[in-house]
């Protein structure tokens, strides 16, 4: 089992550097940061875990410019996207920043991705949320050609370009893992289809082991044998990850609150005690 930990960094919060110092001397595989360009003051499209948008969605900083500021003082720590919203990039410009960070940090980008759930955020980037997996699908498609070929193209209903050149390729190869978050039931032909691993976040206890299997059994009939599964989002208790293990998952991500280091780092003690349970 993996271990990581996802915060919204911001500029009242522990400092992205300072976080994942303390993280990989406390023995975590990976960090994750959120993203949102930007929140749309007229919004209309619900929050589904309250009536009040957090504030730290519209304060959030670049999460791969944060992540830079992380490689740069770590060695080990893995740093990953929770999750990068592909609809709002332009896949060129998105695939050379991941083979950028992956570069600098010696190959230790996790990419997680996602279409979004704020429509109104999604049409600011010109997105049609309607078509927004589709979009996504593309785009994903657009980058791993991108990264592993030399001369490379793409022609799709969204994404379109004849061959470019385009360096550095990442260090991972065939480049850095795509993991896709995202829950409803195709969720897992998505994952098969052009991800690296499903990163679910909330998940059902009476459903989740169920879904494992269907991920591996159609995984297997796709010739890509079994993906690993990171829970989002997961419950810091012990007994939550054992069973999480029991059923296959391959990492837990923790929660830490927006927060100055007074806070967030007792959090991360008692998340580094769970740990060394499953060392």
């Amino acid at each position: 089992m993996k271990f990581g930990a996802y915060i919204f960094p911001t500029d009242y919060s522990i400092a992205p550097a300072e976080l994942g110092q303390a993280m990989e001397e406390r023995g975590f595989e990976s960090v994750f940061f959120t993203e949102h360009t930007h929140i749309p003051a007229g919004r209309i499209t619900p929050y589904a875990v309250s009536e009040e948008l957090p504030r730290e969605y519209h304060d959030v900083l670049d999460p791969f410019v944060a992540l830079a500021a992380v490689a740069a003082v770590t060695e080990r720590l893995r740093l990953g996207t929770g999750v990068c919203l592909v609809v709002e990039h332009h896949p060129i410009t998105l695939a050379k920043t991941v083979a950028t960070l992956d570069v600098v940090s010696g190959g230790r980008v996790l990419l997680g991705v996602g279409a979004g759930w704020n429509r109104e955020e999604m049409a600011n980037h010109c997105t049609d949320p309607s078509r927004r997996f589709k979009l996504m699908r593309e785009r994903i498609e657009a980058m791993k050609r991108i990264w592993t070929e030399d001369e490379a193209s793409y022609h799709g209903e969204f994404v379109d370009f004849d061959p470019i050149w385009q360096w550095p390729k990442p260090v991972q190869r065939p480049h850095p893992p795509v993991l896709l978050g995202n829950n409803p039931r195709n969720a897992l032909r998505r994952v098969v289809r052009y991800a690296d691993g499903w990163m679910p976040m909330s998940v059902d206890p009476d459903t989740f082991p169920d879904r494992i299997q269907e991920l591996n059994e159609m995984a297997d009939e796709a010739g890509r044998g079994p993906l690993p599964v990171t829970v989002f989002d997961a419950p810091p208790a012990a007994d939550a990850v054992a069973q999480f293990e029991e059923w296959g998952v391959d990492r837990c991500i923790f929660a830490l609150p927006p927060a100055p280091a007074a806070s967030v780092l007792p959090r991360l003690d008692a998340q580094a005690r769970i740990i060394e349970q499953f060392a």
